[in-house]
């Protein structure tokens, strides 16, 4: 089996690595992973071909898209991406196209996903099925309605299956997107995709780093928001260094701004026991190796935490509900801690890690093994389950 994998990210990186993990689930098959954002640094999979589209990124107000190429427009990128794309799918010619997230969201990119489905539709490249692989929350739009009409416009014609990588038992599709009983294409839940570090990851770290004390691991997802939660991780670490001796790595994101990452690294100056970094690529292995989480609410890092066994404080991301949702629902759950702007302040952060540290109660479980069965539903899909 052929699977042409859409996936592409302008803010955040997370549903890339989620889209990763579902790849390694499908290890007895090949992948064409299409991208066309910013560079990202991941290990390269022996199942995988990467194709990149020509590049886009958000531009700093989150309203529009940037062409990563100089002295282009956005219009003449988006000829090429199109151009590209069905270039792309004229060679692999795939059994599956799966689009991550479209048309649920990703709208802007329309302009080149809609004719490749009704390409695929009209039998383009040979016989090829599509599915939807979706996160568990969609964001909030003003008018429900009108984007429930237009997502159904899109995605009854052109979707085979809808596949929500959630736990049905946290949140269900249905209190996001009212109208799942228009959806035409079957819809399952495959539990929650998580990344989890060998066994023994996590040991072997802390013997690499010679750690003898509590490890927090703070980090920021890409790095475009959230690194007031960086600082304030920094200063409660150096608040708790005297009494409770621990050691802080801060990861600040990959696409951090420079001004950002340099705050961050003077604020660690002179404090052995901080480390700061943009990046890694072995972020599960950390969480394996962590006492205590310090992040944002998005859904890999979220999932990590859980696979990990590892417990976080998580301030969500407020420009919509997601982050929230998933986080507030999981808290009940005693699987995490949720943060408010407030807690920020670092005396107060300083108590919130200290009453983390040493916590007793033990979360309710929830199904991650959403990449394997999201292969198995993909296999049944053309015939092989």
């Amino acid at each position: 089996m052929r699977v042409l994998f859409y996936c592409q990210h302008v803010l955040g990186v997370g549903h890339v690595f989620r889209s990763l993990e579902i790849v390694r689930a499908l290890a007895n098959h090949e992948v064409v992973m299409v991208t066309g954002g910013a560079e990202i640094d991941f290990e390269p999979l022996a199942n995988m071909v990467h194709e990149r589209l020509p590049g886009l990124m958000m531009s700093p107000d989150f309203k529009t898209f940037i062409p990563m190429e100089p002295g282009l427009s956005l219009d003449e990128v988006r000829a090429r991406r199109l151009d590209r794309f069905r270039a792309v799918m004229a060679q692999y010619r795939p059994d599956i196209l799966l689009v991550e997230l479209f048309p649920f969201g990703r709208r802007a990119f329309r302009f080149e996903l809609l004719p490749i489905l009704k390409g695929v539709r009209a039998g383009e490249w040979g016989r090829c099925k599509t599915a939807c692989s979706l996160r568990d929350i969609l964001v909030e739009k003003p008018d429900p309605a009108k984007y429930a009409r237009r997502v159904l416009d899109m995605l009854n014609p052109h979707f085979d299956l809808v596949l929500v990588h959630a736990d049905p038992t946290l949140v269900t599709l249905d209190e996001t997107f009212p109208a799942m009983a228009d959806i035409a294409p079957p819809v399952r839940y495959t539990g929650y995709v998580a990344a989890r570090s060998a066994p023994g990851a996590g040991t072997a770290l802390r013997h690499e780093l010679g750690l003898d004390t509590p490890l927090i691991v703070a980090s920021a997802g890409g790095g475009q928001v959230g690194n007031e939660l960086i600082r304030a991780a920094i200063h409660s670490s150096i608040i708790l260094a005297e009494t409770h001796p621990h050691a802080l790595m801060a990861f600040t994101g990959p696409y951090a701004p420079d001004a950002d990452h340099a705050r961050c690294q003077a604020l660690a100056a002179n404090h052995p026991h901080i480390t700061v970094r943009r990046f890694t690529s072995r972020f599960p292995a950390y969480l394996d190796a962590a006492n205590l989480s310090l992040s944002l609410g998005g859904y890999n890092t979220t999932m990590n935490l859980l696979a990990a066994n590892t417990y976080g404080l998580i301030l969500p991301f407020t420009q919509n509900r997601e982050q929230a949702m998933r986080t507030s629902r999981l808290e009940q759950r005693h699987a995490v801690g949720l943060l408010a702007p407030a807690d920020l302040d670092p005396a107060r952060l300083a108590t919130r890690i200290t009453q983390a540290l040493t916590r007793t109660t033990t979360a309710t479980p929830l199904n991650l093994d959403g990449a394997a069965a999201t292969a198995r539903n993909l296999e049944e899909l053309v015939g092989l389950g």
